[in-house]
């Protein structure tokens, strides 16, 4: 029975589980197929049958990515947020965090170069402007400053006290978007998006890490009981197969099924969020988590170049921009010399080439 006072207790994780890899390889996956996508044909020369379904369905790729990252932290921090080691842990965390700010502003460069001034790099490069495609990361570097704060907080917090939290921040990012912020409008994309720019804000997505956290000491807690693993496995397969039919039932009272789809293919209610958007998004990334779980170490071994990418998101991130935008779109002059097809097989080309990269560079460091 679900105690609603109860506070975290956690086993510690027995090994790495690579269902999390797996699954965060399934968002990385995705996202490198939308980018080479939009980075090298653009999304307006998309064909419909490009646009939905595959990009309607990479829409899963943002909110598990998220998801996995909360996942990850429940299982390799909560556990010891009150143990005598959490400053050096949280130190982890904060070093981690300035090496991903590192990586987000030396790929704003690489990402601009084929297409932008040194001005326009400077600018955003001190946060004038934003970028696009790899705005995702710079959000990271910003939450991992903040989330090792409050991780021992939430590890006293009771079950009450952890979904009112998360509600409470739903609710008051909704209602801050009706918020100028004084005509800074870079400051709102910041805190809690903006349609104009692609940033991913803090308080808006911060509802998705910690439930992320909630999902990840439930997977401490079930993982290794073969019984209770089943229970979670349907409770979130369940839980998105429910919210994406949620959406679709707003789709058929709109009278447009079609143009809905179409719309979440657009990014439509990405940013800032929008229901639909996040019914779909976020439903289908707690259906491919179950998925994920569900296959576990074997799925992860069968489908080990992607459970590669998500053993190594930092590295797999930075191969793939460095590869679409440096080598494809600037020194190759590849900006709209791709068909649609060429470049999906480019996007699956690039999964593949970032799991032998990881794979390459850890057998250089083993081998020195």
């Amino acid at each position: 029975m679900l105690n609603w006072k109860e506070v975290p207790q956690l086993p510690k994780a027995q090994g790495r589980i690579e269902a999390i890899d797996l699954a965060r390889g399934i968002a990385i996956g995705l996202m490198i197929i939308s980018h080479a996508v939009s980075g090298l044909v653009g999304m307006r020369h998309v064909p419909d049958w490009g646009m939905v379904p595959i990009h309607f369905l990479t829409k899963f790729s943002s909110s598990l990515f998220i998801l996995v990252f909360g996942i990850a932290l429940a299982v390799a921090f909560l556990a010891y947020t009150q143990s005598d080691d959490w400053p050096r842990r949280r130190l982890k965390l904060w070093v981690r965090a300035v090496e991903v700010w590192f990586w987000y502003k030396a790929l704003i460069i690489i990402e601009m170069l084929p297409f932008s001034s040194p001005s326009d790099m400077v600018n955003t490069l001190l946060y004038g402007r934003f970028a696009i495609w790899v705005e995702i990361l710079g959000f990271y570097a910003i939450a991992l400053l903040w989330v090792p704060l409050i991780l021992p907080l939430w590890a006293r917090m009771p079950l009450w006290g952890r979904l009112a939290t998360i509600a409470g921040l739903t609710l008051l990012s909704a209602w801050l978007q009706g918020f100028s912020f004084g005509g800074y409008d870079l400051l709102k994309a910041f805190l809690v998006d903006h349609e104009e720019h692609y940033a991913w804000g803090q308080l808006s997505r911060a509802p998705l890490i910690l439930s992320g956290l909630l999902i990840g000491e439930a997977l401490l807690r079930c993982y290794f009981d073969a019984a209770l693993r089943r229970r979670l496995i349907l409770w979130l397969v369940g839980a998105g197969a429910l919210m994406v039919a949620a959406f679709y039932a707003i789709a058929i009272a709109g009278g447009d099924v079609h143009g809905a789809m179409m719309a979440v293919a657009r990014n439509v209610g990405k940013h800032p969020p929008g229901i639909n958007f996040m019914l779909f998004s976020v439903g289908g990334a707690l259906v491919l988590l179950g998925l994920a779980l569900a296959g576990g170490a074997a799925a992860a071994k069968v489908l080990l170049p992607i459970t590669l990418v998500g053993s190594d998101a930092l590295k797999a991130f930075t191969f793939h921009i460095v590869m679409i935008f440096l080598v494809l779109r600037f020194l190759l002059e590849g900006e709209g010399a791709y068909s649609y097809p060429q470049a999906l097989g480019v996007g699956g080309l690039l999964i593949l080439g970032a799991a032998l990269w990881i794979w390459l560079t850890r057998w250089m460091a083993a081998h020195r």
